[in-house]
């Protein structure tokens, strides 16, 4: 099967790409070290704990990131169902015994001394099965029964999995990422807008039928009105991010990371940048990813073949989701949901999938056709 294999076809990786990659890795490493070293300290007995774990998450992402941008688009290719079958068994898994229950949900698996999150896998293994699914059922792609229920039914199952955990906002980002793929490939505008409100039906039925997720959403109106309990989190960010101001008080001289701020260097990391390095911090962070989705972007618009077009496409768009929502749930512009910054959170999960990624858009590179 052709896919731009010409002379003139193939090209090196997109370097500007993974420049933007390695940059954003390494601002990430220096946060997670300023934003645990206390918290570090004070349990573990060492403020290099969590850095010199998030150094050996980063040694293997990068290997894996290697690994991908070399391998051959054919094997790449034959691993969307078992990856598929696999995610469906991690998220099995995470409900049995093997997971671990923290704050009362079961996100997590044990594997020794380190943990897995199924979640972060499920998004790629589901954007492999999506790009092929989408490419290769395009006669068929604008019929309800052929086009939609398939792709729908197997987001769905998944997505009643991490309902289950509970997993409330990882299930929101699979929909998603299923929304924009299917606008992506074709399906109709009418069988999305009824998903759409559909999907938006079932997630406020599950939000006032859970007193917990009802007083997360009044606590994100008015973080205000109960700042001591669950208004806390967003309250704390605010006040870290207007601490902050221009320049930051100074690299490591934050004071919310001292067991105000919950999360600090997880999901919260980018309030505790926004403190220590101010406005010109943030921005800094936001022109690096806007470089990263810039290259990202147009590796997919440049692919010649449908199936790495939309493959490319849905691999940006989990990392667009992720820090889009992440940022927004810092500035109390969304509901807290637990969704970690790409790069820059604390965590093997993400760090591994975020860099799978990169190693899958470097792939795509290679094939982009050139402008000239």
């Amino acid at each position: 099967m052709a896919r731009a294999q010409t002379a003139e076809g193939i090209r090196t990786a997109d370097w500007w790409l993974l420049v933007a990659a390695l940059a954003l890795l390494g601002f990430g490493l220096m946060m997670v070290l300023s934003s645990s070293a206390v918290m570090a300290e004070r349990f573990y007995g060492s403020k290099y704990f969590f850095f010199q774990k998030q150094l050996v998450y980063a040694g293997a992402g990068l290997a894996v990131m290697c690994a991908l941008s070399m391998l051959p688009r054919g094997v790449l290719y034959r691993m969307q169902y078992p990856a598929l079958f696999g995610a469906f068994l991690l998220l099995v898994l995470a409900l049995t015994p093997l997971g671990v229950e923290v704050n009362g949900a079961r996100r997590w698996i044990s594997a020794g001394p380190f943990s897995i999150q199924p979640l972060e896998f499920t998004k790629i293994a589901l954007v492999l099965y999506l790009g092929y699914f989408l490419s290769a059922k395009q006669e068929l792609v604008k019929t309800f029964s052929r086009g939609v229920i398939p792709p729908f039914f197997v987001t769905g199952v998944l997505c009643f999995l991490l309902l289950l955990q509970p997993d409330f906002g990882g299930a929101a980002v699979l929909a998603m990422i299923l929304f924009f793929m299917c606008l992506t490939g074709g399906t109709r505008w009418v069988y999305l807008a009824a998903s759409a409100l559909l999907a938006c039906g079932g997630a406020w039925l599950l939000i006032v039928q859970s007193t917990y997720r009802s007083r997360r959403l009044l606590a994100f109106l008015d973080p205000f009105a109960d700042a001591l309990d669950t208004g806390y989190q967003l309250v704390q960010s605010l006040y870290a991010l207007g601490t902050g101001g221009v320049a930051g008080v100074g690299l490591g001289a934050g004071h919310q990371k001292l067991f105000f701020l919950p999360e600090a260097h997880n999901d919260f990391i980018m309030a505790v940048v926004g403190e220590e390095l101010g406005f010109l911090g943030v921005t800094l962070v936001f022109v690096m990813m806007a470089v990263f989705f810039y290259r990202a972007f147009t590796v997919a618009v440049r692919q010649q073949d449908l199936r790495d077009r939309l493959t490319a496409f849905g691999v940006t768009m989990i990392l667009v989701l992720g820090a889009t929502l992440n940022m927004a749930v810092v500035l109390g512009v969304a509901p807290p949901k637990g969704v970690p910054m790409p790069f820059l959170s604390y965590g093997g999960s993400s760090l591994l999938g975020t860099l799978i990624c990169v190693g899958l858009l470097l792939n795509f590179s290679r094939s982009a056709r050139s402008t000239q």
